[in-house]
């Protein structure tokens, strides 16, 4: 089945959250806490930041993925800095395309998000 970049962006959102509470629920079994540790890793900036952290390791092909995912054409809200929205999407189809296309490439990235952001 062919997936488009708005596909890859729906996937990765969901896989991204999932990838974070995994590693929050083993920090702590305090509710209040698991939510704001999550929010704080699963929200635009950050995910912006941590495309910037792993932008070394993308391959030629990952970064036109992550390029075109920018310029996807997706609505935000007017609160929203449009420049890291579109960052933080291009991060969502990354891992989407990782989950989709090519799961031991996603675990080397987690992995190496882990080592570099302190998870």
């Amino acid at each position: 089945m062919n997936y488009d970049l708005k596909h890859f962006a729906y996937i990765g959102d969901c896989v991204w959250e999932l990838f974070i509470r995994e590693k929050i629920i083993k920090k702590t079994k305090i509710l209040q806490k698991m939510h704001s540790l999550t929010t704080s890793f699963v929200n635009a900036q950050s995910q912006a930041n941590i495309l910037d952290v792993i932008s070394d390791i993308l391959t030629e092909e990952e970064l036109e993925i992550q390029r075109r995912g920018r310029n996807l054409k997706i609505s935000i809200n007017k609160k929203s800095n449009p420049k890291i929205h579109s960052l933080a999407t291009s991060f969502e189809v990354l891992i989407g395309y990782w989950y989709m296309e090519n799961k031991e490439r996603l675990k080397q990235v987690f992995s190496v998000i882990e080592e570099r952001i302190k998870i």
